[in-house]
C-alpha cells in the first residue's frame, strides 16, 4: 500500500489541448465551438468545455482527482517538456511521459462520462 501512496504522491497528470495559447488561436476556437462544432480540432477541449466555460461536471472530477494535473496548449507543452505528439492527448508524468490517452483515444470517447471513466482506470486506487 505504501508504494500506492508514493505512486499518487509522484504522478501528474498532463492534459494537453490541440490548441495554442495565443489570443488569436483562442478566438478562432470560440468562432468554430459556437459556429462550426464539428470543424473544431480539439475533441478534448470539446469533452471538457462549452464554448465560454469549462463543464461543472468536468470541474468537479478533475479538482477530486486525487494527483496533480496540469492543463496546457500545444505549444505551452512543447516549450516546457521539449516533446511533440499527435494532440490532444493526456500524459501521466513521474519520471517519464507516458502517454496515458492518445488523440485516436480521446477522439474515440462518445462524452465527458467516458473521458471521466477511461481516466479514473489509470489513477491510483483511493485507500
Amino acid at each position: 500500500m505504501r508504494d500506492e501512496t508514493i505512486k499518487s504522491m509522484t504522478m501528474t497528470l498532463i492534459f494537453v489541448y490541440n490548441t495554442d495559447s495565443n489570443p488569436v488561436s483562442s478566438l478562432i476556437d470560440l468562432g468554430h465551438k459556437i459556429l462550426s462544432p464539428e470543424t473544431y480540432s480539439c475533441s478534448l477541449c470539446k469533452l471538457t468545455h462549452g464554448p465560454f466555460t469549462e463543464k461543472e461536471a468536468w470541474k468537479a472530477f478533475r479538482i477530486s482527482i486525487g494527483v496533480p494535473v496540469e492543463f496546457l496548449h500545444r505549444d505551452e507543452f512543447e516549450k516546457k517538456y521539449d516533446q511533440h505528439f499527435q494532440y490532444p492527448l493526456i500524459l501521466k508524468k513521474n519520471n517519464t511521459l507516458d502517454v496515458l490517452l492518445s488523440k485516436n483515444e480521446i477522439d474515440d470517447l462518445a462524452d465527458l462520462d467516458a473521458l471521466i471513466a477511461a481516466v479514473k482506470q489509470h489513477l491510483p486506487a483511493k485507500g
